[in-house]
């Protein structure tokens, strides 16, 4: 069928970027970027919304990538991401860590403490390489954890660059539980932190997530994967003085991971 082949136009994905190519593939990796971006699962007048395709299309979409294992359909009838996305996301947590590596490294080289790369995974943040400090300690930044991301500084990285409709709707899902006292469990305040990060262009977890632990984080531009990159330790090591010389050297190593991903 004619709406299923490239029709001599770019294929416009998830980010407003465009490709050359077969538009029914394009259209199908558009979809799951953009379940994955909102939690996870959507519906299709919301997907017909969010992607400006029209309705059959995305229906036929959807339906191939249900068959596929790539969506499956909740009772609700909300489409969700589906469990042969896990195969390709071993896959990339590979891959990420092999690129990721030699960044991260230079992080440590640089500021002397843990560096890591995180990921929004739905609802919830993974972290998916790292490079230990010159002195090291055990941490909640371990290869594999996943933890809310209201109370850590890479997922306050993450959710700035969503619009305030959109993290709200996150906190009613997940709620924001207390994990130190030092934790952000009021949406209204959560927001306007979001809304310092956006001014700063860098994220803190003041001890949010565990208590003696620092962090301040950087989103990486641009990139179809929300993902950041952030420094952590010791509170008394993560001085006013480091966070500021951190941030520089976080935006240019975000700027560089963003221009080997696209």
């Amino acid at each position: 069928m004619h709406d299923e082949e490239h029709d001599g136009s770019d294929v416009v994905a998830e980010g407003g970027r465009r490709t050359g190519g077969v538009q029914s593939i394009g259209r199908a990796f558009a979809v799951l970027e953009l379940i994955a971006a909102h939690g996870g699962t959507l519906g299709l007048s919301r997907l017909a919304a969010l992607s400006g395709l029209p309705l059959p299309t995305l229906h036929r979409l959807a339906r191939t990538l249900v068959d596929l294992g790539y969506l499956r359909q909740e009772p609700s009838r909300q489409y969700a991401l589906g469990p042969r996305l896990l195969l390709l996301a071993e896959s990339s947590s590979t891959m990420f860590n092999s690129l990721a590596r030699p960044h991260l490294r230079h992080l440590v080289d640089e500021l002397g403490e843990t560096a890591n790369l995180a990921m929004l995974d739905g609802d919830q943040v993974a972290y998916v390489a790292q490079a230990p400090g010159r002195h090291s300690m055990r941490m909640f930044t371990e290869v594999g954890r996943r933890v809310q991301p209201h109370c850590t500084a890479v997922g306050k990285a993450l959710l700035a660059t969503s619009s305030d409709d959109d993290v709200r709707a996150l906190l009613r899902r997940t709620g924001l539980p207390r994990h130190t006292p030092h934790t952000l469990t009021d949406p209204d305040a959560f927001l306007a932190a979001l809304h310092r990060v956006r001014e700063n262009g860098y994220a803190l977890d003041e001890g949010e997530q565990e208590v003696g632990v620092r962090c301040v984080a950087v989103a990486v531009p641009d990139t179809a994967i929300r993902l950041a990159v952030s420094v952590s330790g010791p509170a008394p090591r993560m001085t006013d003085e480091l966070v500021a010389h951190a941030v520089p050297i976080l935006r240019e190593t975000t700027a560089r991971l963003a221009a080997e991903l696209g």
